[in-house]
């Protein structure tokens, strides 16, 4: 495949980056909403949404994601445009499209993180044919700003479903990351309305791909920046008289930085691709294989992009730091490389 952008991705990326620049620049926007609770409703996700990027293909999408990962932007794009559009019906996700609608997905639950196929979460139904939701969803991404909830319970039957809920308990959860805004939803006989009929596992299946895939591409354009950040300050700061960019040691840091950037870009945009484009099987491979390779090497280029800058790295004077920070949270939203290798030797043997 071309792993070139076409014309019309091209200007979509100049458009992205343009609008996040000025309207959500990390000092003027990012910093400041650090350590709020959440981010939802206000301008910049409105321009988001004008801009007609919710509800895009995932190889679109990717564009939007890079450039998001980029600025560290909080706006809930990869919960809602990836995540809850995933789950939605057609009614839903026409409202989500729009922006007047923030949705996410709660589909983890406590001490049971690969285990998201058999929630302790129930649904039971209720007069006229709507349900209601019993549980607790954790580690919910931009939990405290959406307005629906597509959560995973089991039904009477045993049967995995997907439900709407709109009236639930919101509580933020801190994480060391906050560009990442994250949830505890509480369900305590939550209404609800069940999303399709029948077993949604492989729904669910292909939504965990999918929102997967959009963390690996997120982490992409961070760790770009972040080694741009790295090697922008490696040619001004000088040691022992001489920038510290001629040292090869930092050379080698640089390097194996891009070696990173690349093949998380490659595993992660073709992921996409299959995603919009293959066989189930070969999607959940593709998306499988960027999560094994992005799990634990964005975490260390984002470790090693400090290593260049020293001890001032860690300082909040500094961006490179969001950007670490990010990349560890992307490591932890995504599991661990072991599982996911794993995993793929199961598809290998089938």
């Amino acid at each position: 495949m071309d792993f070139e952008l076409t014309p019309d991705q091209e200007l979509l990326r100049d458009a992205v980056r343009r609008f996040l620049s000025e309207r959500a620049p990390v000092d003027g926007y990012v910093r400041a909403l650090y350590d709020a609770p959440s981010v939802g409703h206000d301008a910049v996700w409105e321009g988001i949404a004008r801009l007609g990027v919710i509800g895009l293909g995932m190889l679109d999408s990717a564009v939007v994601l890079e450039e998001l990962g980029r600025a560290v932007c909080p706006a809930p794009y990869a919960s809602c445009a990836i995540g809850a559009t995933a789950l939605a019906d057609a009614e839903l996700a026409a409202r989500l499209a729009h922006g007047a609608v923030i949705g996410t997905v709660a589909l983890h639950e406590e001490g049971r993180r690969y285990e998201w196929h058999s929630p302790t979460t129930t649904a039971t139904r209720t007069g006229g044919g709507g349900w209601r939701l019993d549980g607790v969803k954790v580690h919910v991404p931009d939990g405290a700003a959406a307005d629906v909830v597509l959560a995973t319970a089991t039904d009477p039957d045993g049967v995995l479903g997907v439900f709407a809920v709109e009236d639930f308990a919101a509580v933020p959860t801190p994480t060391v990351d906050g560009s990442r805004k994250e949830a505890r939803i509480e369900l305590r006989g939550a209404p609800a309305r069940r999303i399709g009929e029948g077993d949604a596992t492989e729904a669910v299946a292909r939504a965990v791909d999918r929102l997967a895939v959009a963390y690996v591409v997120d982490g992409v354009g961070a760790a770009a920046r972040a080694l741009e950040l790295a090697v922008e300050y490696a040619k001004v700061r000088v040691q022992f008289g001489r920038p510290i960019g001629s040292f090869q040691a930092v050379q080698h840091l640089c390097a194996d930085m891009l070696r990173t950037v690349e093949l998380g870009r490659a595993a992660g945009y073709y992921a996409c691709w299959a995603l919009d484009e293959a066989d189930p099987e070969e999607a959940h491979r593709a998306a499988t294989i960027a999560k094994a390779f992005a799990s634990e090497a964005f975490a260390q280029l984002g470790g090693t992009a400090i290593q260049v800058f020293g001890g001032v790295g860690f300082t909040w004077e500094h961006d490179v730091h969001l950007y670490y920070k990010r990349l560890l949270t992307l490591s932890v939203a995504l599991g661990g490389t072991r599982e996911h290798l794993a995993e793929l030797a199961r598809i290998a043997v089938g």
